[in-house]
């Protein structure tokens, strides 16, 4: 197959049907030189005539030595993903920035993705999918910088591409931005604390690869490599260091609603008075298990989460959370890949959340 299809128009035949010489048709299709309006208009209808679609993107990327591409490395599958709106608001914000040098996003996944249930794969024989060893990016964004996420790494550094990872742990040439998930924690569940509650559950985010559910023990514990379940744990056992953990497979209400069936089926006299979720969609999901089970929110159980999200569909709560700058985080990152590509260098950042309390804590009841 020909690398130019003769059929397409070029941008030389684009400058000969406007009268003008190919470096002026672009100017005009860069806007970035000296080009008179009008002359910019007719080469614009020539195009449009030609249907000519623009330069190819290709042949600007060898010019720039740049592909145009930043990579998001994620660990869970795509769709799992975009079902988190921390994960959404934080690409919102990175491809807010990036956008000032014209690059756009490229999400990977860690490691080979499942097959998705009920969908035919297309075509049928064995594609080897694109990952960060051999991905066209010109830097990259780690959401969640953990243990799994190591070979990524070290791929990254051996092909000397920008790495900045949004929390996680800190590794050897990566930027981390950072948020206060121990002290944030720690200052919900003294919230908590100061409203009179002594029996606490917490219902976790995934602490390990593998997504364990149920009782957080030592021995999950032992293998955990989340960074940000594991420092939000830390945050609330710091105030309520007996209190029993749940770990969930995921941030999401289904899982919030499974763990909290368990913790509430103790009698009245033995289970918590309140439970710290780790995210807004787990504490949605203790509300409604709370709901099923005929438990007042908040006269007889408070719930407090963390994000600080909209969720659809939660009135009459409005949920005490601890709210983190997701969308900012992200901004963050998408400004350290501009500068670390523009050849300076950039800092750390770190973000604060903050206690918004609302209507889903209470003092414990009575006895």
């Amino acid at each position: 197959m020909p690398d130019q299809d003769p059929a397409r128009p070029t941008l030389a035949d684009v400058a000969a049907r406007a009268g003008v010489s190919a470096s002026t048709a672009s100017l005009a299709f860069s806007g970035s030189g000296p080009v008179a309006e009008a002359t910019r208009q007719r080469v614009l209808a020539a195009a449009r005539e030609l249907h000519y679609a623009g330069p190819d993107p290709r042949a600007r990327s060898l010019r720039r030595g740049r592909s145009g591409i930043i990579g998001v490395v994620i660990e869970e599958r795509v769709r799992e993903a975009f079902r988190d709106p921390i994960h959404i608001a934080q690409f919102d914000g990175i491809a807010e920035e990036i956008g000032h040098i014209d690059a756009a996003l490229l999400i990977l996944a860690a490691s080979p993705a499942h097959p998705l249930g009920g969908v035919k794969a297309m075509p049928t024989e064995p594609v080897r999918p694109v990952t960060v060893e051999d991905a066209p990016i010109d830097a990259a964004v780690l959401m969640g910088c953990t243990p799994r996420l190591a070979d990524s790494v070290s791929a990254l550094r051996d092909r000397g591409l920008p790495v900045v990872a949004i929390e996680g742990f800190p590794a050897e040439g990566v930027l981390v931005i950072e948020q206060d998930n121990r002290d944030a924690t720690e200052r919900g569940a003294r919230h908590l604390r100061q409203q009179g509650h002594e029996r606490v559950a917490i219902i976790t985010l995934p602490l390990d690869a593998a997504h364990h559910r149920g009782l957080v023990t030592q021995e999950l514990l032992a293998i955990g490599s989340s960074a940000t379940a594991l420092q939000r744990l830390e945050g609330a056992r710091a105030v309520f260091p007996d209190a029993r953990a749940y770990a969930a497979a995921g941030s999401y209400v289904d899982e919030g609603r499974r763990a909290a069936l368990e913790i509430l089926s103790l009698p009245e006299g033995e289970r918590p008075t309140a439970i710290i979720a780790q995210s807004d969609l787990l504490a949605v999901g203790v509300i409604r298990a709370a709901e099923e089970l005929g438990i007042a929110v908040p006269d007889r159980l408070s719930v407090i989460g963390f994000d600080g999200v909209r969720v659809d569909g939660l009135w009459p709560y409005e949920l005490t959370t601890l709210e983190q700058p997701a969308y900012e985080k992200g901004r963050a990152a998408g400004r350290a890949i501009v500068r670390m590509l523009e050849g300076g260098e950039a800092e750390v950042v770190a973000f604060t959340s903050v206690l918004r309390v609302g209507n889903t804590t209470a003092p414990p009841p009575a006895g």
